[in-house]
């Protein structure tokens, strides 16, 4: 038998540590929770990418009473960046969420299984690594790339 460890390294800071860009992109994904639909969860995501090109581009979650219909910001995100951008990659995603009473978390939010799927993807399309930034009131987490969220996530090597 052999064991396997596969861990994520991630870096904690303070809002005053933020430099101007990373407050750039919080801000950004802070208010995009501010145009999300979550009339079922009242749990509102707001997302916030960087583009190699310089762009941000926000979006937030989409719920739908049938809930598999509906869809997180994350997602929502990366696919209107890649349909406006679509030979531009990505290189940094922040995500901010409001809790049911409306605050900002104060931990950070991770992204659902899916959406790491999709970031994992991203990452293989332009070949390169997305820093993920998950901020909340009581700092914001930095990890170097989607993969370290999925260590062993399914890709096109899978299909072959």
């Amino acid at each position: 038998m052999k064991e396997i460890v596969k861990s994520v390294h991630i870096i904690l800071k303070e809002e005053k540590e933020l430099n101007e860009v990373e407050q750039k992109l919080v801000e950004a994904a802070k208010d995009a929770t501010f145009r999300s639909y979550a009339p079922y969860s009242h749990f509102h995501v707001g997302a916030a990418v960087l583009l190699d090109n310089g762009e941000i581009i926000t979006g937030n979650n989409q719920e739908n009473c049938a809930f598999p219909s509906g869809l997180c910001a994350e997602r929502t995100t990366l696919f209107y960046a890649n349909s406006r951008y679509p030979d531009v990659p990505v290189r940094i995603l922040c995500i901010a969420a409001r809790d049911t009473l409306g605050n900002f978390t104060k931990e950070p939010i991770s992204p659902c299984g899916a959406c790491r799927q999709v970031m994992l993807e991203t990452e293989h399309r332009f070949g390169s690594p997305i820093q993920v930034m998950l901020y909340g009131t009581g700092g914001t987490y930095f990890v170097n790339s989607a993969r370290e969220l999925l260590p062993i996530g399914f890709d096109k090597n899978n299909l072959i």
